[in-house]
């Protein structure tokens, strides 16, 4: 579950970050729990999105990371977004959602 500020705006910018996949594996951000925390600093337009990648050797660390930074501006034009990469906690499988679950067992 994505930690956030503000529930609404949350899922507004959840909505865009489900195209965002993971090249290697080819399942989104959200669903493969790489998206730790998204606030909202309303009073000076500004998203700080707090993610990970599944590894630190992640090869397509800056791709996913350009592709979240995209997706949170498609809807949020006029922010700053910030993103902010961290490994604590490091990812593991058990961040899989269920629908990621269903999805990479087909």
């Amino acid at each position: 579950m994505v930690q956030t500020n503000n529930e609404v705006e949350c899922e507004r910018a959840l909505a865009p970050l489900y195209q965002v996949n993971d090249p290697e594996i080819g399942l989104n951000v959200v669903d493969l729990g790489l998206i730790y925390e998204i606030q909202f600093e309303e009073a000076i337009k500004k998203i700080t999105c707090r993610m990970t990648v599944t590894s630190q050797a992640c090869p397509m660390t800056e791709a996913i990371t350009d592709g979240v930074h995209q997706a949170l501006h498609s809807v949020f034009p006029d922010d700053e977004i910030e993103i902010r990469l961290t490994f604590e906690p490091p990812w593991s499988q058990d961040m899989i959602t269920e629908q990621g679950r269903i999805f990479l067992s087909q």
